[in-house]
């Protein structure tokens, strides 16, 4: 998932080969994704999906008219093509506008706008603070984000 502060962008690796839970010395821990605790670095942090971070890549990228554009942001900026799940702004700006209308913490609201899961039992899989909810509303969510999938 991609969280930024205005324009600084920082990735948080999620997956099975990263640490969801790390312990400070004393044994409490700090970072736990499923409790949503994510860390002093993310604590102001505003989450962003894919398609939003494509945009402002893209803006830079044309207000600097391409010129002295580092390796790291083009792959950067071809990553976020390539996966942006909405590009049509307008869905985008829907979809982002009903996830923050849900009661969802910013990096789970982010997560589902990215990964897109089509059921609850995957949402929970893949984001374990929604284990919080019911089968039934978390589904209603995402059947909504699919219904702006389709306006693309």
């Amino acid at each position: 998932t991609l969280c930024g502060e205005h324009h600084r962008l920082e990735v948080m690796e999620t997956g099975p080969s990263s640490a969801s839970v790390r312990s400070r010395v004393g044994g409490v821990d700090e970072e736990d994704v499923a409790q949503l605790r994510l860390g002093d670095d993310f604590g102001a942090a505003q989450c962003l999906l894919s398609s939003e971070v494509q945009i402002l890549l893209q803006h830079r990228k044309d207000r600097e008219h391409g010129v002295d554009v580092s390796p790291v942001f083009s792959k950067t900026l071809g990553y976020v093509d390539r996966f942006s799940r909405f590009k049509n702004k307008t869905a985008l700006k829907q979809v982002r506008g009903m996830l923050s209308r849900q009661g969802l913490a910013e990096y789970e609201a982010a997560a589902i706008g990215n990964l897109l899961p089509e059921t609850a039992e995957e949402a929970k899989a893949l984001i374990p603070s929604l284990q919080r909810m019911t089968d039934d509303d978390l589904q209603i969510i995402l059947n909504d984000v699919t219904s702006y999938r389709r306006f693309d």
